[in-house]
């Protein structure tokens, strides 16, 4: 099976480049200018006309908790199908199956339908699960529900592992809690992500769980104290540390422009991830939405709890994407961190990438940044 993309600008980091692009079965067989004309006579299954417009690698969402009304910690493998569909309709065609804090059922139940789900997705891939919490601290709780936040208990941890195997790729904690550094140590050992949020950590308290293990910042800056010249805290611990990556929310709600600005002054493309952090609002608009054992008023797509606190979001990634480069993000950074940083994080060596070899996963935006067409495993969707 053999598709041709023709007429595609993609991004570089001298400029964007008009290319043609051949795919054999789902991988990327070559790439050339499209003033070549190298593919003319070459017989494919399929060809598409990019008319010029922008091609970029399938994005990555990391965290992510829902869309299209289903939450996917409801039950339901459609509540993750919806997801998937979701996600693949705008710009990202991977993403990590997101838990909120819950009881230990629940999070049971929605692992054995991401496991059932899997291999069968309707949209894009699912590269995994990411349990935010249980573990966190009720002090920076944010939308998490205090009812089921506890320190960390490696034989749930053990339970939770018995029957997800090697689908938990990231875990967020609060690396402060009582037994977190030896959960930290629990977790690289089976070659898990260990990120932190939810955590009042302080700097040296950060330090410590860097050293032991942590690489990874989940929603960076929400959820934890906020830089002070005299307590720096989390946030300082992880901008100074060079093996430390970051998430961050670009709605133009949870962070401000300067601050996306400065995250990616020092951390660069390589160490900055664009997420959605999305409920089930994503996709379908203003409402009231049951969410982690919470009501949830969406107004003006921004979600938040009855006292005010902000409640994940509705943005989606191609969104993210276009707000990251009007914010003053180069398009080519922006680019990378929606998809090749997240791939490199995970551990995915032939995804994030338009370049031979790579996974033909890919996705055609209009100047606006809306999703034209997919390509997932070098089929059109």
């Amino acid at each position: 099976m053999k598709t041709l993309i023709q007429n595609v600008m993609i991004s570089k980091e001298d400029g964007l480049a008009l290319v043609d692009i051949l795919i054999e079965n789902e991988r990327i067989l070559a790439i050339e200018s499209s003033e070549a004309n190298t593919f003319s006579n070459e017989v494919v299954n399929h060809r598409i006309n990019g008319q010029k417009q922008l091609l970029i690698p399938g994005m990555i969402d990391v965290h992510i908790h829902g869309a299209n009304n289903f939450d996917m910690m409801d039950g339901t493998t459609k509540s993750i199908q919806e997801v998937s569909k979701k996600c693949l309709e705008t710009g990202s065609t991977g993403f990590l199956v997101t838990s909120v804090t819950s009881y230990l059922a629940a999070l049971l139940t929605m692992i054995d339908r991401t496991k059932e789900v899997i291999g069968h997705e309707i949209g894009a891939k699912i590269l995994g699960i990411h349990l935010e919490g249980p573990y966190l601290n009720i002090k920076r709780k944010g939308m998490q529900n205090p009812n089921y936040l506890r320190n960390p208990d490696l034989k749930e941890m053990d339970m939770i592992f018995e029957r997800a195997g090697d689908l938990i790729k990231m875990v967020t904690v609060a690396p402060e809690l009582p037994g977190c550094l030896e959960l930290i140590t629990y977790l690289k050992q089976k070659n898990v992500v260990v990120a932190i949020a939810h955590s009042d950590a302080t700097y040296e308290e950060a330090q410590v769980a860097f050293q032991q293990g942590a690489t990874h910042i989940t929603h960076c800056f929400n959820a934890m104290p906020s830089i002070h010249h005299r307590a720096p805290g989390l946030v300082t611990a992880a901008l100074e540390n060079d093996a430390v990556s970051v998430q961050a929310i670009v709605d133009g709600i949870h962070l401000h422009p300067g601050i996306v600005r400065l995250l990616h002054k020092i951390k660069g493309a390589d160490g900055m991830v664009l997420i959605t952090d999305a409920l089930q609002a994503m996709g379908v608009g203003d409402g009231v939405y049951e969410f982690g054992g919470h009501h949830v008023t969406v107004e003006n797509g921004v979600a938040r709890l009855n006292d005010g606190t902000l409640a994940s979001s509705t943005v989606t990634m191609n969104e993210a994407l276009k707000l990251s480069v009007e914010m003053g993000i180069p398009l080519d950074d922006a680019i990378k961190m929606g998809s090749t940083t997240p791939a490199t994080i995970l551990g995915e060596k032939k995804l994030g990438k338009i370049a031979v070899g790579y996974d033909a996963d890919l996705i055609l935006l209009d100047e606006e940044f809306k999703v034209v067409k997919t390509v997932l495993k070098g089929l059109v969707k």
